[in-house]
């Protein structure tokens, strides 16, 4: 149960099924990892940390604050005529396994109420000292020194509120310099790279190996007037990269365990003595798996930051 829906499944669908599972806060990762397998791209309801404090714009609707912290929901949508039962079948299987205590709903979704839903829960919001992430579609009143990122993630995964997309942009603030070459692996909405180039980085190549999500970066780079230095392609993880401009000085890649695992043995050839790699995605209980397998093949890890159950590695050759 690896299928990635390319443009091909997405391109033309008006109708869509939504598998919605409901678990027990403590076995969200988990979920997440399992869901994972269905898709990259997943809506994740996990109200438990909501803070006022951390929010900028409207208010938070109060249904939202009222909602049952002690759950959490992983919903992912599918092409209406894509397997459905057999997603399931899986579905049950993995969380019988792994003694899950999961609620399964299944639903018919329009396209356009799914594009549009979402969009009450995505705010402003301030990651690391002066990137702030704001929708397209919000105002915003800037201080001075804030570097703002506009962003419409629509089908692709990115919105930089999930734990694992806030680890590597403060990350980023940390180890992007003036003149870098960056590479993006799984770059989603192409939030990673727009952000690397606001920070300084002169040149920034992302891929992704879902067409749409590649669309909707290059749409991103080019709203964001960055079209000069931020380039997206289609890539399966390392193959297909763009190596004709020498090494990268610094790659990020925030996918999940398994994936960084399987691109470790190749990355180095695309770096240079000085590069480091931003891996994240890692659930801290895979974050061991992960850290043996760069070591294992040469690297060291320099610095290791959690939030929530969620890891994010930057990483050196040894």
């Amino acid at each position: 149960m690896d299928k990635d829906y390319t443009c091909e499944d997405w391109g033309e669908q008006s109708e869509w099924t939504q598998i919605k599972v409901t678990v027990k806060l403590e076995q969200l990762d988990e979920l997440v990892a399992v869901m994972n397998m269905i898709s990259n791209y997943l809506q994740i309801e996990d109200y438990s940390d909501i803070d006022l404090k951390t929010c900028y714009g409207d208010l938070i609707d109060e249904s939202i604050l009222n909602a049952d912290k002690t759950i959490a929901s992983v919903s992912v949508y599918l092409p209406a005529d894509s397997g459905v039962n057999d997603t399931l079948v899986f579905l049950r299987e993995r969380c019988n396994t792994l003694s899950i205590d999961a609620k399964i709903d299944v639903s018919g979704v329009n396209e356009e109420d799914w594009a549009n839903s979402w969009k009450a829960y995505y705010k402003p919001i301030r990651i690391g000292e002066r990137i702030v992430i704001v929708p397209a579609w919000e105002k915003y009143d800037e201080n001075p020194d804030d570097i703002i990122v506009r962003m419409d993630p629509g089908m692709a995964f990115g919105t930089g509120t999930h734990e694992t997309t806030r680890l590597v942009i403060g990350l980023l603030e940390k180890y992007t310099k003036e003149n870098m070459r960056v590479l993006d692996v799984g770059c989603g909405s192409g939030i990673l790279a727009i952000c690397a180039a606001k920070l300084g980085a002169k040149e920034c190549k992302a891929y992704d190996i879902d067409p749409v999500a590649v669309k909707v970066a290059r749409e991103n780079i080019k709203d964001s007037g960055l079209s000069q230095k931020v380039t997206c392609d289609t890539s399966d993880l390392l193959k297909g990269v763009d190596k004709s401009g020498g090494t990268y000085d610094l790659i990020c890649a925030n996918i999940v365990a398994d994936i960084i695992i399987r691109m470790t043995p190749d990355v180095a050839e695309y770096m240079n003595e000085n590069s480091v790699i931003l891996a994240s995605g890692i659930i801290v209980e895979r974050a061991d798996d992960v850290i043996n397998t760069f070591e294992a093949n040469g690297f060291r890890i320099v610095e290791k930051a959690e939030e929530n159950g969620w890891c994010a590695l930057v990483v050196a050759k040894a």
